[in-house]
């Protein structure tokens, strides 16, 4: 079905889109497709009517059981997968046809089939690392009894020997004594293999149970064992242990138990131990064989169930959020109806219709679904129709609060406000093109990073690609105002206005120049770089550009709340709060703005700090040389008592007018209407609660407004000093891009010395890199999301609604649990 929720709206973004309550009814047949495609449109918020009943109490209970046990087999598959390296296909994600009963067969099957392959594997595997520990047991043990009946059959030559040439007369009696002293006796032998280890502990317990009368032989085995128990690779000796006696051989069959050693028969017959070798042998390669063609069975079976995994993944998903939706839903036994209730956009009124009769049509039902909008006294959920562009700057908004239902959206300035902000402070061009040149890689690839899995930083600098290409794009247009190609002037407009009087004026002030061209046309002259009155002319320079943009924004914040009072027909707002704001906050900072834009259009070399601090110091003393235009005293007096005049303004009038405006609301409701007690429709209606709250706290009111006008009047000034924070750290910015270009590229550069220049630009990369580009944005980032949400946000933005999230499909992501 093609997804028609895209988004129509009848609203800018300035606001967010009308909604309503509606409810649903919607035959039992044809509900599991009615929601389907609802998920589909991701247009509609239902409301859970079960609250009430508890998960197992729900009608779908047992459809989500079952959607439960296929995602405990699609998690062993997986799990299978990653154990043998085969990664799921993700061509077949979007292809939805498949049908859920005939999918739990498959699931099962599926199971089934790679269960009965791993068990026959271990099986397999264990019976070869038995053959394969018998195998060396044989060979070990095998060289130890050849080595020593040869050494036996050599020293019994020698001995022979020996008695020959000493033979004497009483020879006979001798030898016959010692034939019948050393009387042979047979002893018995345990063969096998222990971890290396715990052979040195197990050699000591066996000596102290035996009291010393066993023979432990060992021989260290090259290379690596695979454990039988452990399933590990690990280090192990061949060993044969002698005895006598029965009661020896228990207590050695109990240590070899205890410490884990395997024991394996062993014949000391030759040509038996040659025989179990080969047939050991032969036994071990048909195992082999075996094994592999198991391995290999098993790697086909999952390669399928990877070609397939993502599309039953993400069908049982949607599956599972289908029935916990309908679990939702109110049902209706005797009428054989869902009911639902839930939020959705006025425009979508219409795709919702049309779904809803795809569905019945489509299940051949013969009752209608139903749709009517409800009347509520809820606040509606707060939806804005964002698209990949505009939705990082609304989630920017949406992290402070969500706007409430309606309530003028501060991302429609954030688009623009936002980066420039950030560009103030971060202005190189340089800088700006190197972060615009990394945002439109991720622009450019944005299908192919969509579609992979990100790590935690990637997937933030992904999701933000759109705002860091916006924020390069004003860094560009800042960096050539302050004319800073990575702290380097050029003279890309026009030659420099000013020129030299003579070879030394470069180390000194601006007195050393003289004007001998027009005013440089855009930005900075860049004669003014390397002067010494640079820091002090653009230190004044961006203060005053600070407090501008300050005082531009806060207005625009307040002018906000303006227009969210009148469209929400406050005009108590309108009167005692918008217009003493507007005049408070100009009568001081506005007028401070108009001294800067007087003085920079006049040339004055009046104090601006003298002006403003005496304005409320001394206001009726004589400006003297600090006066700027004619009447200034007048207009300073006149700004001073409409500065007191607002503080009064905003604080009395309200709470007397909430408190008026609240008794003539209630006014006759102490009186209540006579119901006839046989009508039952009037019976419901008089046992509807009243939900006005018929108390009204004057004291909590007046308290409220006094620490909101508090908050202002310190907030003016606090505020407007908080702007300068675009002064500190541009010149912050400036600065440490000038030093790692003079300390270390020019240094390095001076060196004449390859290997000097290739080391220094390698440093200068990475400290421009490393400080510049990336501790440095995100230093400025920061504070350009401070001054958002605190300084311009707290003048009109409440921020106290919640969120619309629609019954989706496209909501769903991998990361969501099975």
């Amino acid at each position: 079905m093609v997804n028609e929720g895209s988004c129509l709206p009848t609203m800018d973004l300035l606001r967010s889109e009308p909604m309503q309550m509606a409810q649903l009814i919607i035959p039992i047949e044809s509900a599991h497709r009615a929601i389907s495609y609802l998920g589909d449109l991701g247009l509609f918020q239902f409301k859970d009517l079960n609250v009430d009943k508890s998960p197992f109490q729900r009608t779908y209970a047992s459809q989500i059981k079952r959607c439960g046990e296929m995602a405990r087999r699609l998690r062993l598959f997986k799990d299978q997968m990653f154990k043998a390296g085969v990664s799921p296909s993700t061509s077949s994600a979007r292809k939805d046809n498949v049908d859920l009963e005939i999918l739990e067969v498959k699931l099962g099957e599926l199971e089934a089939d790679l269960l009965e392959i791993n068990a026959n594997n271990e099986k397999l595997k264990h019976t070869y690392n038995e053959l394969s520990e018998y195998k060396l047991v044989q060979e070990k043990v095998g060289e130890f009894f050849s080595s020593a009946k040869t050494n036996a059959v050599a020293q019994q030559r020698k001995l022979e020997v020996q008695i020959t040439v000493e033979r004497s007369i009483d020879s006979p009696l001798l030898l016959e004594q010692e034939e019948t002293s050393t009387k042979q006796i047979k002893l018995g032998f345990i063969s096998g293999l222990v971890s290396r280890e715990k052979s040195v502990p197990f050699e000591r317990i066996l000596f102290r149970a035996t009291r010393g009368n066993v023979f432990l032989k060992q021989a260290v085995v090259d290379h690596s064992v695979l454990d039988l128990s452990s399933q590990e690779k690990v280090h192990k000796n061949v060993f044969v242990v002698f005895y006598s006696g029965e009661s020896v051989k228990s207590k050695i069959l109990k240590i070899c138990d205890a410490f884990g050693a395997n024991r394996y028969p062993f014949s000391d017959d030759l040509s038996k131990q040659l025989q179990t070798i080969t047939e050991v042998s032969g036994r071990l390669s048909e195992l082999k064989t075996t094994i592999d063609a198991g391995l290999l069975h098993r790697s086909t079976l999952l390669q399928t169930i990877a070609d397939h995994y993502e599309q039953w993944s993400l069908k049982l998903k949607k599956e599972k959020s289908i029935y916990h939706t309908l679990n939702m839903l109110s049902i209706n036994v005797t009428k054989k109806c869902l009911l639902a209730e839930g939020w959705c956009p006025v425009f979508a009124t219409s795709q919702i219709h049309k779904v809803l009769q795809q569905a019945t049509v489509e299940c051949s039902s013969q009752v209608e679904a139903i749709f009517q909008v409800l009347e509520t006294k809820e606040s509606p959920p707060t939806y804005f129709c964002t698209n990949k562009f505009t939705s990082a700057f609304q989630e920017i908004v949406d992290a402070y609060g969500v706007a409430k239902y309606q309530e003028a959206n501060p991302g429609v300035y954030t688009i623009i406000t936002f980066p420039f902000l950030f560009a103030v402070m971060f202005g190189d061009w340089g800088h700006g093109i190197c972060l615009l040149l990394a945002a439109l890689y991720l622009v450019i690839r944005e299908k192919k990073f969509s579609s992979q899995k990100l790590g935690d930083i990637m997937e933030m600098a992904f999701g933000g690609r759109y705002i860091i290409m916006m924020m390069a794009l004003f860094s560009i247009y800042t960096g050539l105002i302050y004319n800073e190609f990575f702290s380097v002037p050029f003279e890309l407009f026009a030659p420099s206005a000013y020129g030299c009087r003579d070879s030394s004026c470069g180390d000194a002030s601006t007195t050393g120049l003289i004007k001998v061209r027009d005013t440089y046309p855009f930005g900075v002259d860049p004669k003014w770089h390397g002067t010494r009155s640079e820091l002090p002319f653009l230190n004044s320079l961006k203060m005053k550009m600070s407090i501008l943009l300050g005082v531009s924004q806060m207005n625009l914040g307040i002018i906000m709340s303006y227009y969210n009072a009148k469209y929400f027909e406050n005009d108590i707002n309108i009167w005692y709060q918008f217009v003493p704001q507007m005049i408070f906050l100009n009568s001081m900072f506005g007028y401070l703005s108009l001294l800067i834009i007087v003085k920079w259009g006049t040339g004055s070399q009046a104090d601006l700090y003298h002006v403003l601090i005496y304005m409320f110091l001394s206001p009726t003393d004589d400006l003297g040389e600090n006066q700027l235009f004619f009447g200034q005293k007048l207009l300073q007096l006149v700004l001073l008592l409409l500065a007191l005049v607002a503080v009064p303004w905003m604080l009395v009038p309200k709470p007397f007018l909430l408190q008026k405006q609240h008794k003539e609301r209630h006014r006759g409701q102490s009186y209540s209407l006579l119901f006839n007690k046989d009508d039952p429709d009037e019976s419901e209606l008089q046992s509807v609660p009243n939900n006005i709250d018929d108390e009204f706290d004057f004291s909590e009111v007046f308290v409220h407004q006094l620490i909101h006008t508090i908050e202002f009047v310190l907030g003016a000034v606090s505020n407007t000093a908080s702007y300068l924070r675009l002064w500190a750290l541009s010149l912050a910015h400036s600065e440490l891009s000038s030093v790692f270009y003079d300390r270390v590229l020019l240094l390095a550069w001076g060196y004449n010395n390859t290997i000097i220049l290739v080391v220094g630009i390698f440093v200068f990369i990475c400290a421009t890199v490393g400080v510049l580009l990336l501790m440095e944005t995100l230093s400025a980032f920061l504070h350009a999301l401070r001054l958002h949400w605190v300084e311009f946000q707290n003048k009109f933005y409440e921020g106290d609604g919640y969120k619309f999230f629609p019954f989706s499909f496209t909501l769903l992501t991998d990361e969501d649990d099975l």
